[in-house]
């Protein structure tokens, strides 16, 4: 799947179609999920935000090359407990990210969600979710109310191994298949249902696998790999828009941190983090890439992990200062307004 950087001028596309602005927003979404989460890694290891946090650290190269393709409010994404990297990706304000991750009224719900809550709808983000494979059927929901209206909408499920059991997530693959649906459904196969092996706990070789069982195309994606990535997802959604239906997209790759944070982790290879972060990190590859094939610049991609670097450090201080709910608002939010 994945394709050649060209060798043309820095206003031309590359063999993916995406010019020198594209990939540097690329880069940045990226980096700005890899920072975020290190530090959201550090800050709750200081006893500052309440609740528990699961991390996207590894994973940056699926939530951007697929939302890459995704227009701000038509279409929508259905997220997993891992959320922070879905909501970056998909154009959530970090700031009030950061916010609702620490609790506080300036969040993006309130301080009400939290970081397995998170969401925004403004920007097509259905939520992070407690409820494994709590997402697919939603984004069946989206994408039949894109199909009705023929509004050219797609719904975009990510989920993880785990849930690729739940019968959630079968039944809203077969119910996307029999409904033609704008649907795309992104297995997130970080190599572990919680500490539980999917070698061992999936039965088909590959989660891909299982979509001819439902009538809709299934892909393997190197999930290091950004570019695989852009074009796998990119192909499924044009097919999605055009009145193809849904497709499964299995994404596999490594995260860097536990299940949640503070988990031991011991189910895990002693140098299995370590030898992803040396080899394989999407961050790393993709700059190499650009770098060599001269399309973007090491000082560019220097300047903008610095202003992420910025960004993320305003993010804290600005949530750590920011006010608590108060009683008064317990009761707000809890009926929708039409």
């Amino acid at each position: 799947m994945t394709q050649t950087l060209s060798s043309l001028g820095s206003d031309a596309p590359d063999a993916t179609g995406l010019s020198e602005s594209q990939l540097l927003d690329a880069y940045r979404t990226m980096r700005t999920i890899r920072a975020f989460e290190d530090r959201v890694h550090d800050e709750f290891a200081s006893g500052d935000i309440p609740g528990f946090v699961h991390l996207y650290a590894g994973e940056e190269a699926s939530a951007t090359g697929v939302c890459a393709h995704l227009a701000p409010g038509r279409d929508t994404i259905a997220s997993t407990h891992r959320g922070h990297g879905h909501c970056i990706a998909k154009g959530v304000d970090v700031k009030p990210m950061m916010a609702e991750i620490f609790g506080k009224k300036t969040g993006s719900c309130r301080g009400k969600g939290g970081s397995m809550h998170i969401a925004d709808l403004s920007k097509g983000m259905l939520g992070a979710n407690g409820i494994v494979g709590g997402g697919p059927p939603l984004i069946c929901g989206t994408a039949l109310a894109a199909k009705l209206t023929g509004d050219g909408g797609v719904g975009v499920a990510f989920f993880g191994d785990g849930a690729s059991n739940q019968g959630t997530t079968l039944e809203a693959m077969n119910l996307a298949s029999v409904w033609n649906l704008p649907a795309i459904f992104v297995a997130e196969n970080n190599g572990y249902a919680e500490a539980t092996s999917s070698t061992w706990s999936v039965s088909a070789d590959n989660i891909a696998d299982r979509a001819a069982g439902f009538g809709m195309p299934g892909v393997i994606v190197d999930g290091f790999d950004f570019f695989a990535v852009y074009e796998a997802a990119g192909e499924a959604i044009a097919r999605a828009r055009e009145g193809g239906g849904p497709t499964l997209i299995e994404v596999k790759f490594t995260r860097y941190y536990g299940h949640f944070e503070g988990d031991q982790q011991t189910y895990r290879a002693r140098d299995e983090v370590a030898n992803a972060k040396a080899n394989l990190d999407c961050l790393t590859r993709f700059r190499r890439r650009v770098t060599e094939s001269g399309r973007l610049t090491n000082a560019q991609l220097d300047q903008a992990d610095a202003e992420i670097a910025q960004l993320i450090d305003e993010s804290v201080d600005e949530a750590k200062a920011a006010p608590v709910p108060t009683a008064e608002d317990v009761l707000t939010d809890v009926y929708v307004k039409y």
